[in-house]
């Protein structure tokens, strides 16, 4: 292995120069890395010295990740590592190592591959997994805003065939987000971060206390802002549209300036049109009934699948075929194929439901009825207001709900 003697990155012997610094590579053998006084991890090893640090690549809330040199491999890996304090926490402990045992049962291509769980004598709790080159869909979307549907297809496409092997399992991912999809230097995407997961396998040891909401508002299901034991693979289906709507839109289907706000519109609300939402980025109307579909409350009312939704959102854009033959196409061929299916589809679309309205006097209809409320809402959500033909009793109820929910959270994460 290489290293470049300015970032610290790690590289193949075949590799002269760091594309990033420009730099000349040297042996592993030759420089070591150099010590961050922000951590002392850094520079040094862990696990009886088998696995050299060399850089600090992320940080969450349960742990950093590192760039480290497998000593005895001869390669280079990315080191999983829990907070001290987190450390402290059996049960963060064992959702820690659950992460590394459903991971490792889901050998697939677009699922990160984890070689080994370690706790070391100065008590590192630490996940090894491959390392990858590239940014998680989140980076890329802050820099882009939106992206164009052959990009969106294809990397849904892949995480679809990654999580139907979980699912096959009884396996729910859980906190699926654009944080948690990698997009891998050779434009191949990875499924990350396995340790919010629900299994629902017989004789499945349960970490999580029912009622418990794991994961993030945004992209919540219904069920599992609730806290459901009846929560199913069918969640991971809600997840992965919103994010899909999203990535072609520019917004979250489901906003509010809280977390309860949040929980509050995905029980009780609809969702803006993908359209309309994004009609500047030219959303067709074709995606309005699937997103319908995969934002219904009710699972057994879902789209049944992950493969399913897939499907629904590459023939919306006029594609023929599956999300299996999708995934492996080129954007450049997908782009084509688009442009020259989506026509059609919209045409049949209005000859069966005819043009679309001018919707400028409906918007400012709910624009006006929020004014009046004196609601602090998003524009985003003027159309999604809570329908008044509602029992005001039941609206204080579901909040009732939201709000315990959360107290729950905020002492389970104690």
């Amino acid at each position: 292995m290489k290293a470049c003697t300015t970032c610290h990155r790690l590289y193949e012997d075949d590799a002269d120069f760091c594309p990033l610094e420009g730099q000349k590579l040297a042996g592993t053998d030759e420089v070591s890395p150099k010590p961050d006084p922000s951590d002392p991890r850094v520079g040094g090893a862990v696990c009886g010295g088998r696995y050299q640090i060399y850089r600090v690549i992320a940080e969450g809330g349960m742990g950093r990740v590192y760039q480290a040199l497998d000593r005895e491999e001869k390669r280079s890996v990315a080191l999983k590592i829990l907070h001290e304090e987190v450390a402290q926490d059996p049960v963060a402990i064992e959702r820690f190592k659950r992460e590394f045992e459903v991971s490792a049962v889901l050998p697939h291509e677009h699922v990160v591959r984890v070689h080994a769980f370690e706790h070391d004598a100065e008590n590192n709790y630490v996940i090894v997994m491959e390392y990858l080159e590239g940014e998680e869909l989140r980076v890329l979307m802050r820099r882009e805003k939106v992206l164009p549907p052959e990009r969106v297809v294809r990397f849904v496409s892949q995480v679809a065939l990654g999580l139907e092997g979980a699912h096959e399992r009884k396996i729910v991912h859980r906190d699926l987000k654009p944080d948690n999809v990698f997009l891998c230097a050779g434009d191949e995407v990875k499924l990350l971060d396995f340790g919010s997961v629900r299994d629902n396998s017989v004789g499945a040891k349960k970490i999580t206390a029912v009622g418990t909401t794991i994961g993030s508002p945004f992209y919540m299901s219904p069920e599992q802002a609730q806290g459901l034991a009846s929560l199913d693979h069918r969640a991971d289906v809600w997840s992965l549209a919103a994010i899909t709507y999203e990535c072609l839109t520019g917004k979250v289907p489901y906003e509010g300036k809280s977390g309860p706000q949040i929980l509050l519109s995905i029980m009780t609300r609809p969702h803006r049109p993908p359209s309309e939402v994004g009609r500047a980025h030219g959303v067709p109307r074709s995606l309005d009934a699937v997103m319908d579909h995969a934002f219904a409350k009710e699972p057994g009312e879902r789209i049944p699948t992950v493969g399913a939704l897939a499907d629904r959102i590459g023939h919306a854009y006029g594609l023929d075929g599956s999300h299996v033959a999708w995934a492996r196409m080129t954007q450049a061929e997908l782009g084509e194929r688009i442009r020259a299916g989506l026509p059609g589809v919209l045409a049949r679309l209005e000859e069966e439901q005819g043009a679309a309205g001018d919707l400028s006097a409906m918007d400012a209809a709910f624009a006006g009825a929020g004014a009046a409320a004196g609601q602090g809402v998003f524009p985003e959500d003027d159309a999604a207001a809570i329908p008044t033909t509602r029992p005001r009793w039941l609206f204080l109820a579901i909040v009732f709900v939201v709000l315990a929910a959360l107290v729950i959270v905020a002492f389970g994460a104690r």
